[in-house]
Formats: C-alpha cells, structure tokens, sequence
C-alpha cells in the first residue's frame, strides 16, 4: 500500500455540508490521496453540539466545541469555516488569516457583503482563501472563471444559483399550483428554510452574483450595487401565461458588460422555452458564461447539499495541499483587482424588454388610458391579452419592447395610479440572450 505525506485539516462547523465533508472525505481518502499524492487528515472537527460531533467518524480526541484549539495549533496549516453567517465566521476567518492559515469556506453571504476584507487579509498576511463551495454547490464555477477562462473578458454571465426557487417554479409550471401551495411543500421536503426570506426575496442569488461578477471583471462589484427581487409575486397566472407566449419563468443572475459598464442583476425573468435554460428543474442550477474567447459555456449540476457541496470543499482543500506540497501557497490568488477604474450600471440604466399583468376595471377605454401612459414615456407595446372574468375586474398582459428600467417603473407607477386599475401591476423582465 503507497503512503503519502499528510496534511492536517482543521473543520469548524459540522452541520450540513460539514459533515458532508467528513463523510466523504473518509469515504474517498484513499482515491484522493492516490489522486493528488497528500492523505487529507481531518485533525480537529469543532461544533457546539457535542451530539452532531459524537455521530461523526472521526476519532474522539478529533473533536472540540473551541475552534481556539484548533486555530492555535501549529501543525494545521488550512482552517475549513462551514459555520455561515457573518459574524462569528468572519472573525474566525480573518483570525486563520492573520496567523498564516489557508482557509476554505463555503460562505457566499459573508463573502459578498466582506470578500473585499477578507481577500486584502490573505494577501497581506502571504496566504490564501478558497471558495469554490460559495456559488452553485458542486458546480466549478469559480475556477472556470478564476482558471480556465483567463484569457476571455466576460460580457455575459447569467443562470438559475438557487435550487429553492428553481424548485418552485418549477414545481409550479408542472403542476399548476399556487406560490404558497408549493413553498409549504419545498419546506416540509427540507428544501426551503422555516423562515424562506433569504432564498426566495432573491438575497442568496444576489450574494451569489456579486461574487462572479467580482471575480469575472477584477472589481468588487459591492452587494449593495447588485439590483435585487425575488419570486414572491410571480402567480400561477404569470406561469400559464408565459408559456402561451413561448416562455418559461426562472430567477436568474444576470451579470452584463456593456462598454466597460458591468449591471448585476436578480430578477424572475421571461426566457425563450427553446432556451437550455428553460429545461434546468428542480434544486439543479445551471450557469452561462459567454467569453469574448471561448464563446458561450454552460455549467450545470446540484447547486446545494451535503454531497455536492462538499465535493466543491474538498476540491479546494486539494489545491490547497498541493501548493503547500510544491511552497506555492499564492499560485492562483483568491481574487485579482485589475480593472481599477470599471464603473457599475445601475437598474435605472439597464435596457430589456417587460411583461406586465394588470388588473383592470372590465369597460371601455382602459386600454386606451394605459397607453396614454406608455406612449407619453416612448415605451412601445409589442402585444396585449386580455384574460376573461366572471367579475368586473380582469387580468390585462401587456408585452413591451426594449426600453430602459427606470422609464418603465415610473410609467408602471403613473399607471397604477389611475383610477382604471385596480392592483399593483406585476412587472417582469424578458431576456433571450441572444
């Protein structure tokens, strides 16, 4: 039997995906070590909860509730931080930093809201930060971008990074349920959180976006820059009517370079049915990268669970063994800033074109009025249905051409002050890609 040197690994968070890590790293210890010539050794495994710790395989004396223990011992050199959040996280992290540690994380919302921080931390202190797990489970999303397309500038990066709403859309184009029906299923299932806010108000995308936006154009794009809306009025109508129309409804992040200005984008979105995009259900994700070099890319698999996320965690603690292995700890840097002076579109500037639903007094010369409205703002209407009803009030679907954001949210507000309409309007945007 070969032996190989050992690489001793501290994991904080034993959870979910941190014992998805444990499990398959003891599982496949032997193939990975044959694969990358480092046995990876679990040293620490630290969790509060002495029960999630007790039911893992590792041995007794592996395990502690003081990540101190672990961070002060001088014989592990990469630190796993599987806690989330974006406190005590955080400060374990930039604490391995600052003491030289490598660290592997699967922490997109810390990284979104702090990468800015935490990357200028490891640079400094000569060490390194991996992240493969933050965006899209087990998809290698991020060393695609970071590695095997560094020669292409990115004018188009789009996709479905969160498998709790692609589930209930999904769930709701195939069945034709309601919104709530469907949510009330996906948590039963352990597919939505008891409180769904983070997934289905679009935040876990956008946390998501800002990171390949960052890393794809060599700024830090900001979370607060992204533009941000979840599915929470998307109705079985919106789904009916949209496949009439030849689309489908997906919660995409959009991240676009146009003319040296980058848009990053969260927003339910019309897409072609014919589009590959259309067809990816379920918890999968899928992404779409367009390179000025290679062309247009696509990345698809789980985008969370224990397994696939794992499988993206123990992929960056094999790059990082191998760069302690050959001393070259910076060889790929967490994230490079080179385009200083790029600058942000915001919504207000984005073009697309609309789907709106509308509901309406049932009599003459509605239409009329809300055309008034979309004439006055040089906002063209491509077509119109209108939905029967047994009441007075009924559903009007208008599509529009491509016009800016911001004319068509200030027509839509006009709109929804006049005396006609009887509801919000429900604004979605169309994209083909093309």
């Amino acid at each position: 039997m070969s032996t190989f040197p050992q690489l001793n690994i501290g994991l904080v968070g034993a959870g979910i995906v941190g014992g998805g890590v444990v499990k398959n790293l003891t599982r496949n210890a032997g193939l990975i070590a044959e694969r990358i010539g480092i046995r990876l050794n679990l040293k620490w495994v630290c969790d509060k909860d002495a029960a999630r710790l007790a039911a893992l395989p590792v041995p007794k004396n592996a395990r502690t509730s003081d990540a101190q223990q672990l961070l002060a011992d001088p014989d592990v050199p990469v630190v796993v931080e599987l806690v989330g959040g974006t406190g005590f996280a955080k400060t374990l992290i930039l604490d391995a930093l600052r003491r030289g540690k490598i660290v592997v994380t699967a922490n997109k919302a810390l990284l979104a809201h702090d990468g800015e921080e935490i990357f200028a931390t490891a640079a400094k202190n000569k060490t390194n930060i991996f992240y493969e797990a933050s965006v899209a489970g087990g998809i290698p999303i991020i060393k695609a971008l970071r590695e095997g397309f560094v020669a292409n500038q990115f004018p188009l990066i789009y996709g479905i990074v969160n498998g709790t709403c692609n589930y209930i859309l999904s769930r709701m184009s195939a069945e034709g349920k309601d919104f709530n029906d469907v949510l009330a299923e996906a948590q039963k299932l352990g597919y939505a959180e008891a409180d769904p806010g983070l997934d289905i108000d679009g935040i876990d995308t956008a946390h998501k976006a800002t990171i390949l936006a960052s890393l794809a154009h060599g700024f830090w794009t900001g979370y607060d820059n992204a533009y941000v809306e979840g599915i929470r009025h998307v109705s079985q109508m919106d789904i009916q009517v949209a496949r009439e129309l030849g689309y489908a409804i997906k919660l995409l992040a959009i991240i676009k370079s146009t003319d040296g200005a980058v848009e990053v984008r969260v927003h339910p979105t019309l897409i072609p049915q014919r589009h590959v995009l259309a067809s990816v259900n379920g918890v999968f994700n899928a992404v779409a990268v367009r390179g000025d070099v290679v062309g247009d890319t696509m990345f698809y698999g789980r985008g969370a669970g224990a397994d696939a996320t794992s499988s993206a965690v123990i992929a960056d603690l094999a790059d990082a063994a191998l760069n302690l292995k050959f001393g070259s700890v910076g060889r790929v840097p967490a994230f490079v800033s080179h385009r200083l002076h790029a600058k942000l579109r915001t919504i207000d500037e984005v073009e697309s074109r609309y789907y709106l639903r509308l509901t309406v007094a049932d009599r003459a010369g509605v239409i009329a009025k809300i055309s008034k409205v979309l004439g006055d703002a040089k906002i063209s209407i491509a077509s119109v249905l209108q939905r029967e009803s047994e009441t007075n009030i009924v559903p009007l679907i208008m599509m529009l051409h491509t016009a800016k954001d911001r004319a068509v949210r200030d027509a839509v507000a006009k709109i929804d002050h006049l005396d006609v309409v009887k509801d919000k309007t429900v604004v979605l945007r169309v994209e083909s890609f093309e």
